[in-house]
């Protein structure tokens, strides 16, 4: 059966008479995850992610639409991986101008950018996306952020780590390679400490600060894990859905 809160899936029969107050758009990225993750793997978590969380809410009323995932974000340090694919903040600009145009049009004023990819930045962008579209309530989430890895995770790490891989281990188990094949994920710092404490920040060129392209030790990652993050995710994002949907954004602050 088509899920009605998937845009992809549903149909002009059920979308003709139909009405929504929140848009939801997954951003992930084709990139290499260590050397045992597939290269849609932040793409793969942002949609289930998205789906899951819209399916939740969805059975609590909530009018929510999730469109179809953005696979490539930005990944302007990795030129050199093969095959990485990149989208510059500028080309990511233009389509989501395109996206609100229509949104904006057709009177949906709710929209989320489902962030599964560290690389993209938007706060810029939605600044100015917000001066072109002054009807739109434009918000962003990055779903690695909403649950405490400490939790449940044992190593720390930001790329195809503990976290990551359990996730994959978890929704497409089929795609990641044996155990044997995982590398340890570690991370060469850059050597000004200011860097280091997070108040400076320059790029990080990815084949520098790492030989397998992971950040973070996989070693022990497992499925069961995976789903325990998941499910929590999920749960949290669908309230945020909720809440969107059923606020009054020009009455938000108190």
């Amino acid at each position: 059966m088509p899920r009605p809160y998937i845009l992809a899936e549903t149909n002009w029969k059920h979308l003709k008479d139909e009405s929504f107050d929140l848009v939801v758009l997954p951003w992930g990225a084709t990139e290499a995850h260590n050397y045992h993750l597939p290269y849609a793997t932040d793409t793969i978590e942002g949609t289930a992610i998205a789906e899951e969380s819209a399916r939740l809410a969805w059975d609590q009323g909530c009018k929510v639409v999730v469109l179809p995932t953005i696979p490539f974000g930005v990944n302007t340090g990795q030129s050199d991986i093969y095959l990485d694919m990149n989208l510059n903040p500028s080309t990511q600009f233009a389509i989501l101008k395109d996206i609100l145009t229509v949104l904006d049009r057709q009177g949906i004023h709710k929209f989320m950018i489902l962030n599964s990819h560290g690389g993209n930045n938007w706060e810029a962008l939605v600044r100015e996306l917000g001066l072109l579209f002054p009807k739109m309530f434009i918000c962003v989430t990055n779903w690695f952020k909403i649950v405490g890895k400490k939790d449940i995770f044992e190593n720390p790490g930001d790329h195809a780590d503990e976290m990551e891989t359990s996730l994959i281990l978890h929704l497409t188990p089929e795609l990641v390679l044996p155990k044997e094949d995982w590398g340890d994920g570690k991370e060469f710092k850059n050597k000004i400490k200011a860097f280091s404490e997070g108040w400076a920040w320059t790029e990080r060129p990815w084949s520098k600060i790492s030989a397998d392209t992971g950040v973070g030790d996989p070693s022990k990652a497992t499925a069961e894990k995976g789903k325990l993050f998941f499910e929590a995710v999920c749960s949290k994002m669908a309230k945020l859905f909720v809440d969107i949907a059923d606020a009054d954004t020009e009455n938000l602050y108190e």
